[in-house]
């Protein structure tokens, strides 16, 4: 038998839909199974209720969901999913609103978009800078101009930059005066409702001459050794941001192969001198001025000669591109060791460089020397005494890339290229692949000038740049760092106010610095004053205050509370509140108390189950109780409970009451008389046949019984008596009839004792026959007539002759009037002499059948622990009926009841448990239901399985015979 039978299937599954946008969109589908199953909708795995423009309809097994006023947003898929206790299936349903491709077009026609980008530009020094760029957008776009990712207004003054527009869709920005830090990327982002679009361009400020008159500043002395780089920084604030210019023995300074010059990640202004030569001795005076004024400041650099010198130290070199470059030094001794380098690269000797040694003297020959060999090379002795040497690589490429470039996470990386001639073919690369202009890669020529530009780099932009024109190459390794992120600081001026019952008012302000490290929300924890662990109770995010009720707590406590400050970078450390609050939960009952019958002495339990837990008082007749040895009070949890201990006879109708927040439930405690208890009766006197007269003693002659058949009370009637006297208790049945059978049980307080009482039929006798009538003598041809008298009008007769069963034949008749049985041969012949008896059989009914049993009925699916039936009707209201349970007869038991109803028959168990599993048989004397039980631990699934196994006849009756 298929066990899974009622499992839900689809009987049609859900079919796209296509609608309009702002239309009505039903989807639906069929769904059959036995229990009706439940059935849910779902998208993006959330289940959809039925509110809002959500509605769900049911049509029979027809499952609907409605959508009202659909849109774009609508669009997808739908999960269709129906279970119930013997399986679960789900389908899928696919929503198209139309319109959504012409909303899309629509958003791209509309977003902005530009027409025309700002083109990259080269100033001098004083001069102004336009930058101009036509924009497209509906509604039009708001603009806005950045400077290397930072705003304008927070770098320059208001004077010295302006923003306009035009009609047409001109945007320009104009800054006045240019001075070399206005050098840089800007970049032009215009949004709208529908989009957004950014463009960039390079502005380039020619040097000038710059301010000559340097004064007097105070110098400082700094000594280097020959070899080691020197650092100058000078830190300078104003706005405008001031104009910073570095010179050394009053010539300008230029970044270059030994020249660094930036601003470090500190604010710094930085000049660093690398591999110092004694020709780096002097005076370097580091300038800035902005439209307030002009600061100075100097120091003095002196390089200082190492402890061993060379004999012969290196030289300078200029060599062309692909040619031979040789470098030589002399050191003091022929056993002094050597290593070289191309800056702080360490070089081994092979096809690009070779490495020679006579006496004292050293080479380096570099061979095929390209435009990426151009840098300081060094001579370093085991002591540590260097000797440097600038090699200088003249080719088409004049000025080269840098070897390596850091930048930070979000910040521009700029690459400049200058060459021998304007208009040269010239191409950019990273990492192998070609670069083209995009709005986050700015590609600009000036002349023989030739820039690229990174805007708002990300670590994935970090690889090898590389420049080519003709056979030239220069290269530069791009390092962008990810950008240290900070969790931010700690709230501020946290308070706690709790003048309102049963609740705190938290507040707090952010830290002072959290325009610069803005947190994206904060987290509030509790804890129980008397534990130590915290617990995390909300989450907020711009809010500064927030109130925390009692219904918010698990129980009753005093609760402490602390605060911190969260973003996508971690959280900050924790603020605590500055006192305790007492808070208790709304709880409300689930359980009550129910009144309690108890023997004198004993103990007398009363028990709440709450929805929180509160910290609760309990009353006796109005006396509060504390625990002590007569009273226990326990809580646990939600649970609720009072133990008295050994209840006393004043204790009868005595008030118990539980009060708690908002809660008061109160029981009454009964005291019982001792237990009663039946005496013990033999085996005989349980079962009694035909003459129903139940009979059963007590030991205490004031103790009220109940009597039950079958489970099922017995009241006083017609024909039924009960009697009392004295401990003895009496049920009589006056006529017993077949449907007397049954287990009888009388029942007192704390004790049952139980009857089997079956019915039988009488035997059938026949009424006494004269002796001169049983014999006859018969003249053959003459009839024959043989009659006799039955005590059962509905008793059946066999008539013999010696011993063989007559049946009906010709000339031989067999009648049957009321209780009257005659045997009629028409003609007598030599043949029917011999001696006729006749055999009495009881049919107490005609042959009994059973309704059949409708399929959907044969599968029961019932909780552990919950009750259960089993039904079946047949055709005689009288019959009765054995059930039975794996092929053994099911007695009356407790939580097993059966019971009659007109033709109905039921066996009813009370809680269904595991050994409740089996094959269950309803059978009478000439038909049978069966029925299956298959159950599981927490799930029994019951399938009745009906088939008809033909007459069967019931051992309960008996058949005799009697001879006449």
């Amino acid at each position: 038998m298929d066990v899974f039978g009622g499992a839900p299937r689809f009987l049609a599954y859900p079919r796209p839909v296509v609608v309009q946008s702002g239309t009505d969109a039903v989807l639906k589908c069929q769904i059959g199974g036995d229990p009706r199953p439940a059935v849910i909708w779902e998208r993006n795995n959330e289940k959809i209720h039925p509110e809002g423009r959500y509605r769900l309809f049911e049509d029979g097994n027809v499952y609907n969901l409605i959508i009202t006023s659909v849109t774009v947003e609508d669009s997808g898929q739908y999960i269709c999913k129906a279970k119930n206790c013997i399986g679960e299936t789900y389908a899928a349903a696919t929503l198209k609103v139309e319109g959504e491709a012409q909303e899309m077009e629509f958003r791209e026609e509309n977003k902005p978009r530009f027409l025309i980008k700002p083109l990259s530009t080269r100033v001098g020094r004083g001069e102004d800078a336009v930058f101009s760029c036509k924009l497209w957008g509906n509604p039009r776009p708001e603009v806005m101009w950045e400077k290397d990712g930072k705003k304008l207004n927070e770098i320059f003054e208001s004077t010295h930059f302006a923003i306009s527009y035009q009609d047409g869709g001109w945007f320009q920005l104009k800054i006045f005066k240019t001075r070399a830090p206005d050098g840089g990327v800007y970049t032009c982002k215009a949004r709208n409702e529908f989009g957004e679009s950014l463009a960039g361009a390079v502005l380039l400020v020619d040097a000038g001459p710059g301010h000559e008159d340097e004064g007097n500043p105070k110098v400082k002395m700094f000594a280097v050794t020959e070899g080691k780089h020197a650092k100058f920084r000078c830190y300078v604030t104003g706005k405008p941001k001031p104009e910073i210019l570095w010179r050394k023995d009053g010539r300008l300074i230029l970044s270059g192969r030994r020249y660094l010059l930036y601003e470090d990640r500190e604010g710094y202004f930085t000049l660093k001198v690398l591999y110092c030569k004694q020709q780096d001795n002097g005076v370097y005076v580091c300038s800035a001025s902005n439209t307030a004024g002009q600061t100075l400041s100097a120091v003095h650099l002196i390089v200082k000669d190492p402890p061993v010198r060379f004999k012969q130290p290196l030289n300078d070199l200029q060599v062309w591109e692909r040619d031979l470059a040789v470098l030589e030094c002399e050191v003091p001794e022929d056993s002094v060791p050597i290593t070289w380098y191309l800056e702080d690269r360490r070089l081994q000797p092979g096809a690009k460089y070779g490495m020679e040694e006579w006496g004292t003297k050293r080479r380096l020959t570099i061979r095929d020397i390209g435009v990426d060999d151009d840098g300081i090379y060094l001579c370093e002795m085991a002591d540590g005494g260097r000797s440097i040497a600038e090699v200088t690589v003249k080719g088409t490429i004049v000025r080269k890339l840098p070897r390596k470039v850091d930048v930070l996470e979000g910040e521009n990386a700029a690459f400049c290229v200058e060459v021998e001639e304007e208009e040269m073919d010239i191409h950019w690369y990273k990492d192998g692949t070609e670069l083209r202009e995009t709005h986050q890669t700015i590609l600009k020529s000036f002349g023989r000038t030739h820039i690229l530009v990174f805007v708002n780099t990300t670590p994935q932009d970090s690889g090898l740049v590389m420049f080519y024109v003709g056979r030239s190459k220069t290269s530069s390794q791009l390092r962008v760092k990810a950008a240290r992120h900070c969790p931010p600081s700690c709230p501020i001026g946290v308070q706690i106010n709790t003048e309102r019952a049963n609740a705190a008012l938290l507040s707090w302000f952010p830290a002072q610095d959290s325009r610069k490290n803005p947190p994206s929300g904060y987290i509030i924890e509790r804890q129980e004053v008397v534990s130590q662990e915290w617990l995390q109770c909300l989450t907020t995010d711009s809010a500064t205050s927030v109130e925390i009720l009692g219904d918010s707590v698990p129980c009753e406590a005093d609760y402490r509370f602390r605060i911190c400050s969260v973003n996508k970078y971690g959280r900050s450390g924790n603020v605590e509140f500055p006192r305790a609050v007492h808070l208790v939960p709304v709880a409300r009952i689930q359980a009550p108390l129910q009144d309690a019958l108890v023997p004198e002495g004993q103990d007398a339990c009363f028990t709440i189950e709450l929805s929180a837990s509160v910290i609760g008082t309990w009353f006796l007749n109005g006396n509060q109780l504390q625990d002590d040895e007569r009273f226990s009070i326990r809580r646990s949890r939600t649970h609720q409970s009072l133990r008295i201990r050994g209840v006393r006879d004043t204790d009868n109708g005595a008030e118990i009451t539980f009060i708690a927040y908002g809660i008061r439930d109160s029981a009454a405690l009964y005291i019982q008389a001792p237990l009663v208890k039946f005496t013990p009766l033999s085996e005989m006197d349980r079962n009694k046949f035909v003459e129903v007269a139940l009979q059963c003693e007590l030991s205490d002659p004031l103790a009220q019984v109940s009597w039950y058949k079958d489970g099922v009370k017995l009241l006083p009637q017609s024909g039924l008596d009960f009697k009392s006297k004295g401990t003895e208790r009496q049920m009589i049945v006056q006529t017993a009839e077949f449907d007397h059978s049954g287990v009888y049980s009388c029942k007192t307080r704390g004790d049952a004792v139980h009857f089997n009482v079956d019915v039988k039929a009488p035997p059938v006798r026949f009424s006494a026959v004269p002796e001169v009538k049983r014999r006859k003598c018969i003249e053959a041809g003459c009839p024959i007539v043989l009659q006799c008298e039955v005590s059962d009008s509905t008793a059946q007769v066999q008539w013999y002759k010696d011993g063989d069963q007559l049946l009906v034949e010709s000339g031989v008749d067999f009648n049957s009037d009321d209780c009257m049985r005659t045997l009629s041969i028409q003609s007598a012949h030599p043949s029917h002499a011999g001696v006729k008896c006749v055999c009495a059989k009881l049919s107490v009914a005609p042959p009994v059948t059973f309704s059949s049993v409708p399929e959907a009925q044969r599968t029961i699916c019932i909780e552990s622990g919950r009750p259960f039936k089993l039904q079946c009707e047949v055709s005689d209201p009288d019959a009765q009926v054995w059930w039975y349970k794996d092929g053994n007869e099911v007695l009356p038991q407790d939580g097993i009841v059966t019971m009659y109803a007109e033709a109905m028959r039921t066996l009813s168990v009370q809680s269904a448990e595991l050994r409740h599993s089996g094959t269950y048989s309803c059978q009478t004397n000439n038909d049978t239901k069966a029925t299956t039980r298959n159950k599981t631990q927490k799930r029994a699934e019951f399938v009745i399985a009906c088939c008809l196994r033909g007459s069967f006849l019931c051992a309960r009756f008996s058949c005799v015979s009697v001879s006449a």
